[in-house]
């Protein structure tokens, strides 16, 4: 039978592919509303109407924007008021979630097995580099198919 931890980070792994590219895209100095506001020369009092909130209302919306301190709630509301749909997601830094999984299974590891390894060495068994290396991709292997929440420690 296979891993249901493995199952579930594939497909996990596969919801956020096409996310993927979206770590390239740089926001707009001014942050996106008034990006895309400003590209389709719409003024902020035409933002407002079409919000029901007055000029000002939006100069602080793209502010909140700018600051990060906005909601996605009125993030929705913008866009909605923009003709466009909020996409909302998380790109994983090392590519994928399993690579994420693996690598951690694997510092995990390594710090399981030196230490033992540090424990043998004062009582004089040591064991070389390549024993070490073959300890910690087991222990690796063991831990991401477990998916223990020491990982995450």
């Amino acid at each position: 039978m296979r891993n249901i931890n493995k199952l579930l980070i594939e497909q996990l792994d596969r919801k956020l592919f096409p996310f993927k590219e979206a770590d390239q895209i740089k926001m707009p100095a001014q942050g996106w509303i008034n990006g895309i506001r400003t590209t389709l020369n719409m003024t902020m009092a035409q933002l407002g109407k079409k919000l029901g909130v007055t000029r000002q209302a939006v100069n602080r919306i793209e502010a909140s924007e700018a600051t990060g301190s906005i909601t996605l709630h009125l993030l929705k509301e913008v866009g909605s008021a923009l003709e466009m749909k909020l996409v909302y997601g998380f790109v994983p830094v090392c590519g994928s979630v399993d690579t994420l999984v693996d690598q951690k299974a694997t510092e995990l590891a390594r710090k399981i097995v030196l230490r033992t390894d540090h424990t043998m060495m004062l009582e004089n068994q040591s064991t070389d580099r390549e024993h070490i290396d073959q300890a910690v991709c087991e222990l690796a292997d063991e831990i991401k198919y477990e998916m223990r929440r020491s990982l995450w420690d």
